[in-house]
């Protein structure tokens, strides 16, 4: 069936204010653009979309999309601003609770409290006979409690795993606070999820994702719950049917050579294999973040490297060896180094693209050796108002000048995409298209953090659009209204491109339309 969508202003993103007055689609592609008049009589169906503003579909370039769906259905300290708040909500949830069943809440970051209160092991005993796991925002730490400690047979005799950090505190026990490979011991305890529950997060995540515009995502999922069959296999079996969506999926190294073993199979064109996926380091919230230097709030530490020089080759050789690119998670100047020392030794196969995810703090140098390689960047533009004012505390001055430089990436020319790290972040592109123009949220009133740094509204769509779709390969089918590309377009109520800059967070996702069929419309 041939439709034609009219009524509406097309931005086709092919280059800045190109537009567009209607298009047509067939079995999922983009058959035509042009006029309504011109178009209407080779459509069978018409869709009028009453005057709104439409952009190609956005896509979130970085995310973990089981986990927003897990956010949403647990408990959610995302939101608490107060250490008191935190600590009430804890008080009220899961009251129920049997003895032998873990205690998990997600998303707290001190740095949102007036105190910069972290709980300690004795204060969460008092919430719950049950062990308890509360993540930080940045997923690399994490607070417990005793329960929960004496079930990882970590005490005062533990000693720091080479990839972590055990806080304690001055008598030399544990606090409860544990980063990296410490938290990794605890996490290793949870029942691995059944495929019933990893379906219901998925599609909980899913409709979310479509209600805020979004048609497709990167996200890193497998190697996280339990056998990799039990994630792939709801993905497989959600994404396409009565949800079509699209994701491209990472392999994480732990799984990696299983899958590719394997020849495991994918859902296409809606579940897609991406590249080989690994961390180096850890985040700033947690200062586990590799740096060249020590934290200039903490002289004797440059944060955590999770991996040895060896295992870095290693784990590069093996996705070389399947002939595959790969995905490396890298926050601090020294993680990007080690990654970029490996990757010009064994550069990626013919065709691949390599993939660095964060890049937050680089250096003259550092940039120098990227523009010789084939890779492509993940960037999280929600990060700026979420990290500042702490970060530049962490870091000092001197160090900011390649921090969070989204402006100088794309000005060097290379491909960027956009993205939220949901569920660290919030994944509503439109929070991120924001953070990506003006570097501050839409409450703070100043000129943006590192102001230098700002894009223009076309360059920040384009992050999640067609910059986004180059990412995997796809700059010639998707991120663009163009003749053959994939029929995925965000519908909005008002224009991104003309909308006062602070109103940009609360434009309205009127319809989210995926391979030309209509997924999510507002109200109903």
């Amino acid at each position: 069936m041939t439709a034609i969508w009219f009524n509406a202003l097309f931005y086709t993103m092919q280059n800045e204010g190109h537009t567009i007055d209607a298009l047509l689609t067939r079995d999922g592609k983009i058959l035509a653009t042009g006029s309504y008049d011109e178009l209407k009589d080779q459509a069978d169906t018409q869709i009028d979309l009453q005057g709104a503003f439409v952009y190609p579909g956005f896509i979130d370039n970085h995310m973990h999309m089981i986990g927003q769906g897990e956010k949403l259905l647990r408990l959610d300290l995302s939101n608490t601003t107060y250490s008191e708040h935190m600590m009430e909500l804890l008080l009220n949830s899961y009251k129920e609770l049997p003895e032998d069943e873990w205690f998990i809440g997600e998303g707290w970051d001190e740095n949102n409290f007036p105190d910069k209160k972290i709980f300690t092991r004795y204060e969460l005993d008092a919430v719950t006979d049950s062990p308890m796991l509360l993540k930080r925002t940045c997923w690399h730490a994490a607070i417990v409690n005793s329960k929960a400690l004496e079930l990882a047979g970590i005490t005062k005799e533990t000693p720091d795993p080479d990839d972590g950090v055990i806080e304690r505190d001055p008598n030399g026990e544990p606090t409860g606070l544990l980063k990296e490979g410490a938290m990794q011991r605890v996490l290793q305890l949870l029942p691995n999820p059944t495929e019933d529950y990893v379906t219901k997060a998925l599609e909980t995540s899913v409709d979310h994702l479509l209600s805020v515009g979004l048609t497709g995502v990167v996200t890193d999922d497998l190697g996280y719950y339990g056998h990799y069959q039990t994630p792939l296999k709801a993905f497989n079996h959600v994404l396409g049917g009565k949800r079509k969506f699209r994701a491209h999926l990472l392999r994480h190294v732990s799984v990696f050579t299983d899958l590719m073993e394997d020849h495991a199979l994918y859902n296409t064109p809606w579940v897609e294999p991406g590249e080989m996926k690994f961390f180096i380091d850890g985040a700033f919230g947690g200062s586990t973040a590799l740096l060249s230097k020590p934290y200039f709030d903490d002289p004797d530490n440059v944060g955590t490297a999770v991996l040895t020089d060896e295992e870095i080759e290693n784990y590069v050789k093996m996705a070389r060896h399947y002939g595959e690119a790969v995905a490396i998670h890298v926050i601090g100047d020294l993680a990007v180094e080690k990654a970029l020392d490996v990757i010009e030794m064994y550069p990626a196969p013919a065709g691949k693209l390599d993939r660095l995810i964060h890049v937050i703090l680089l250096r003259d140098d550092l940039v120098e050796r990227m523009q010789k390689l084939p890779i492509v960047l993940d960037i999280q533009p929600a990060f700026v108002p979420s990290d500042f004012p702490w970060v530049g505390d962490r870091l000092g001055e001197d160090r900011l000048d390649w921090a969070y430089a989204w402006k100088k990436l794309l000005t060097k020319g290379f491909i960027c995409g956009g993205g939220s790290d949901a569920p660290i972040e919030d994944p509503n592109p439109l929070l991120g298209i924001h953070a990506a123009i003006t570097r501050k949220s839409n409450t703070e009133q100043h000129e943006g953090y590192l102001p230098d740094e700002k894009l223009s509204r076309y360059e920040a769509v384009q992050l999640f659009t067609s910059g986004a779709a180059a990412t995997i390969g796809k700059m010639n089918s998707r991120g663009k209204l163009s003749v053959g590309f994939d029929a995925d377009f965000t519908v909005l109520k008002d224009d991104v491109f003309t909308i006062d800059v602070d109103r940009i967070t609360e434009i309205q996702v009127e319809k989210t339309i995926v391979a030309g069929e209509i997924m999510y419309t507002a109200n109903t």
